[in-house]
């Protein structure tokens, strides 16, 4: 799998980031861990593979693919 970064909107470089894989129509999500129990008892059909990330909506609006 290669990555390509796509954007971040942090300061110094930390996470949230976004990674477009190329070759495919899929992307990396890197935020902080969604870990409260509350939370993620709210989640439907979560695989055991599965984990959840948490982003400020303006990365996704800002470096979102449109294509």
């Amino acid at each position: 799998m290669t990555l390509r970064f796509i954007g971040t909107t942090s300061d110094q470089g930390n996470c949230p980031t976004l990674y477009d894989i190329e070759d495919t129509d899929k992307i990396v999500v890197q935020g902080e861990r969604l870990t409260d129990p509350e939370d993620l008892a709210q989640l439907r059909d979560v695989k055991d593979s599965e984990t959840f990330v948490v982003v400020p909506r303006e990365l996704l609006i800002r470096f979102a693919p449109t294509e």
